[in-house]
Order: C-alpha cells, then sequence, then structure tokens
C-alpha cells in the first residue's frame, strides 16, 4: 500500500517541528493533508471518532505515524484536553458529514457534528493558549445557489438544504470567533475535491471510475447537465498548507478563501471524460435523475486566493482524472488480490 500514500503531495516548508491537530484526518482530504504534515516535518495529532480499517488512513499505515485522540468533537473537554496536552499550535478542522445525501437523510446529526461540532473546537481553541492559528473547512456550498457565477468571497452565504446549511453556520462562527476574540482564524471554501484515495462510492468520481474498471455502467443520479469546479487534492491541500502558514497576517486573519480552478464541467462531461480515459470506453451511462435538494451550477472566483495568498492550481481537471484513474487501478487491484487470498 505505500505506493498508495506516495507522490500526492509534496513537502511543505515552514512545517517542521509545528505540533498540529487535524479534526476529520480519516477522510480523503484530512489524510492527505496529515500526510503532507508528516512528509514536511511536522508533529500531528489527529482526532479520530471512527477508524474504517478500510480507509486510506489507516491502510496507508498514517495511523502508525501520528498521536491519536480517540473522541468526537462533541465532546468539548476532550477537545480542550488535546490542545493542551500535546501543546497543539495549528489546528486544521475538516471534521464533518461531508456527504450530502447522508446529511438530507439525517439532518440533525449533520448539524450537531457540522454545527455544533465547530463551535466546540472554536471554544476550546479560544481558551487554549498555544493556539495560534487555525483553519476551518467550509465548502462552496456554504455559498448556496446564486444568481451569477462565478461565487465571490463577497456573496452571501445562503445554504438552504441541511449540508449547505450547516456549512453556512460552520462559517459564519469561524468569522464571529475571529472578529470578536481576534483569533487567527482562516477559511477554505474549496469546490469538489476529488483525486487519488476518495474511497467513498457515493461521490461522482471515485463511483464513477469503479463502475468503469469493473465494466458496469456509471449510475449518475442526477439528469447529468449541472455543472461543477472540480479541485485537484493535491492542490487542495497546498491551499490549507498555504493558508495556515499566513493565517496570522492582516488582511488574512478571519477572512474566507475560494480554492477552485474556476472552470466549470457538466457531469454528463465529467462522466465521458473519465470513459475515455478508462479500458472499456463503449460503456453508456446510466441516468437515473432521482438526486434532490443539490444545487444546480456552481462556479468559484480564486482571484483572492491568488492575489493574498499567491496560491493557485497546478492540475488540470484532464491529468487529475488521469491521475486518479491509475490510482483507483492499483488500489481496486490490491482490494481483488486481498480477496483473493482470505
Amino acid at each position: 500500500m505505500e505506493n498508495l500514500v506516495d507522490g500526492v503531495v509534496a513537502a511543505q516548508p515552514g512545517w517542521s517541528g509545528r505540533r498540529v491537530l487535524v479534526t476529520g484526518a480519516t477522510g480523503f482530504v484530512g489524510t492527505w493533508l496529515a500526510k503532507a504534515l508528516l512528509d514536511s516535518g511536522a508533529q500531528v495529532v489527529c482526532l479520530v471518532r471512527d477508524a474504517d480499517p478500510n480507509a486510506l488512513f489507516i491502510r496507508g499505515g498514517i495511523d502508525e505515524q501520528v498521536t491519536i485522540v480517540a473522541g468526537s468533537l462533541q465532546d468539548y473537554f476532550l477537545l480542550e484536553r488535546a490542545l493542551k496536552q500535546y501543546e497543539i499550535d495549528t489546528v486544521f478542522h475538516l471534521a464533518a458529514e461531508a456527504i450530502v445525501p447522508n446529511a438530507i437523510v439525517s439532518p440533525l446529526s449533520t448539524f450537531e457534528s457540522n454545527i455544533r461540532g465547530t463551535w466546540q473546537l472554536l471554544e476550546a481553541v479560544r481558551r487554549t493558549p498555544t493556539v495560534t492559528r487555525t483553519v476551518v473547512a467550509s465548502s462552496d456550498k456554504a455559498y448556496g445557489a446564486q444568481p451569477r457565477l462565478p461565487y465571490t468571497e463577497e456573496d452571501p452565504l445562503r445554504g438552504r438544504h441541511p449540508y449547505d446549511a450547516s456549512k453556512s453556520c460552520a462559517d459564519l462562527l469561524a468569522q464571529a470567533y475571529a472578529s470578536t476574540y481576534e483569533l487567527a482564524v482562516g477559511i477554505t471554501r474549496c469546490a469538489n475535491i476529488y483525486g487519488p484515495g476518495d474511497i467513498n462510492w457515493s461521490r461522482l468520481i471515485p463511483g464513477t471510475i469503479r463502475s468503469i474498471l469493473r465494466r458496469e455502467r456509471p449510475v449518475i443520479r442526477s439528469d447529468g447537465k449541472s455543472t461543477r469546479d472540480y479541485l485537484y487534492i493535491a492542490d487542495a491541500v497546498e491551499a490549507y498548507l498555504t493558508l495556515g502558514t499566513r493565517v496570522e497576517e492582516p488582511g488574512i486573519r478571519g477572512e474566507p478563501f475560494n480554492f477552485g480552478p474556476g472552470r466549470a464541467v457538466s457531469v454528463l462531461d465529467l462522466a465521458a471524460r473519465l470513459l475515455a480515459l478508462g479500458p472499456y470506453p463503449e460503456l453508456t451511462l446510466d441516468i437515473v435523475n432521482t438526486a434532490k435538494a443539490e444545487i444546480r451550477d456552481q462556479s468559484l472566483s480564486s482571484e483572492k486566493a491568488k492575489r493574498l495568498l499567491g496560491w493557485r492550481p497546478s492540475v488540470g481537471l484532464d491529468e487529475g482524472l488521469e491521475r486518479a484513474m491509475k490510482w483507483y487501478q492499483a488500489f481496486l487491484e490490491e482490494d481483488l488480490e486481498i480477496t483473493s487470498r482470505t
């Protein structure tokens, strides 16, 4: 599995010796962020609620290189203890219910995790003097549906569905703590992040790739005409780390930043690109059109991040999809080997 956790995100300067807490480290983005921090010399502490043995965080051995704090965001005293015991100086808050259909089915648990979890962590940060830098993961979904594209950071947050509303609230909480208590908090609003390591098969890209590699018709839940920005995982992790190193600076402290390529494509276009990359281009799509409570079109302007942080995406969509396809081929082949041996 070692080859599956190498070469995706490069080591970054400025993190050697830093004591960093990552919430949501067992998730897709959190796993690669923890790996990049380790490779950059940071001492990484991860808050882990559930340890799925199939997660790349476990299968790639990242759990053996970090300090694990077992618990959830709902346990305030655990959060405060972890921050103080490990003398954390930087926090990356990524833990959340991140799957839109799950949020629709279970809004209460979504609000508990995404909203209450955020204010509890921010309060623990406020009461821990060693923490000088905090980055909170919001989302492009926090904007809800807007009358014009692309979204800018000046657009209002108007989430109307459970997941979207929870991210709007978490975003506003982060801004409130930064403004009221002068905390060095930065907020990421990323486009749809994709790439190696995402094994939530309900998401469009991993689910479509897995179907293609199994020679099955990919299922498209919507009508396929909605459009989105897609951000490669390495560019997303670089965005987090860049904001983390700069968040104490005037003009950046307390600010939200969009991170995306600003080139939205339709679901049908994306699926067609994946079919062309796969071994069975003759496959056709199964368009079921049953998706509900999803925003029709989304696109982000990242001009603020380019101007203030010097960040810009480096991996184009076609290159990123090709890298993802190769990674999933290796991952699924390993799964097959493991299954055949048991």
